[in-house]
């Protein structure tokens, strides 16, 4: 126990009383944090079944989930890593500006659109993949703005959704290489369409999001389902499907 002491002139008159300090207990380095390490685990899990099916073949996709919100931190797949290969090790800690706070090598530079959607739609994890169907399809209906996926009873897999008759709108937007500068107008399709489970860039792929990985998950193979059994019905060649609800 120590004596504590008036520290200014005008706390003299103050009588010195004990206290007590705690002192500071070496532990050795800390281990990675509990809630990152299980992300992590998470989001190569949901790269390699991505790629096992298809749907990121290549070095292609990207696999994202929050880490902390305040101040946010991102937990995402390293860019140019085949996702059939993806470790723990491949997973990186970017801040909200897409700057790497975390592991090693170099985010993708669809990070900007990442951060975008966890902003515009509170989510907490974010998949993209470049499959088959959702690059030809975002093309074939490219022209009404978005495509149409109704009357299926696999839309009741989507978060909120609890009838086939459901009508799910994804917004289609032009692809980019500039996704920095391109972030806020994508922030106003997704405020435009509220309802909206993802959203296809053309000729590019599919980009959907969850509260968590495992909804993220779900979202992603539904939507997957139904692109394929839209294109494989012969609805690629169609227009729109009667636009935007």
């Amino acid at each position: 126990m120590a004596q504590c002491t008036a520290r200014t002139p005008a706390d003299a008159h103050v009588a010195r009383r004990p206290c007590f300090f705690a002192w500071p207990l070496d532990n050795g380095p800390m281990p990675q944090a509990p809630a990152l390490a299980s992300i992590a685990a998470g989001l190569v899990d949901l790269g390699r079944r991505a790629h096992a099916r298809g749907w990121a073949l290549g070095t292609s996709g990207n696999f994202s989930a929050v880490v902390a919100e305040e101040p946010l931190r991102l937990a995402i797949t390293a860019s140019g890593i085949d996702k059939g290969q993806l470790g723990a090790d491949h997973i990186l800690e970017v801040d909200a500006r897409g700057s790497v706070v975390g592991g090693a090598g170099r985010p993708s530079a669809e990070t900007p659109i990442h951060l975008a959607i966890v902003r515009a739609r509170g989510a907490r994890a974010v998949a993209h993949t470049h499959s088959l169907w959702s690059t030809l399809l975002s093309e074939a209906h490219a022209g009404a703005g978005g495509l149409a996926l109704e009357g299926y009873e696999m839309l009741k897999g989507l978060r909120a959704v609890t009838t086939h008759a459901h009508r799910e709108w994804l917004p289609i937007v032009e692809n980019a290489q500039d996704w920095v500068g391109e972030a806020g107008q994508l922030e106003k399709v997704l405020a435009e369409n509220p309802a909206a489970h993802g959203f296809l860039i053309r000729r590019h792929g599919l980009y959907t999001w969850g509260r968590d990985l495992e909804e993220a998950g779900r979202h992603l193979e539904v939507l997957e389902f139904l692109l394929e059994a839209r294109g494989r019905g012969g609805a690629a060649g169609e227009s729109g499907a009667g636009g935007q609800p």
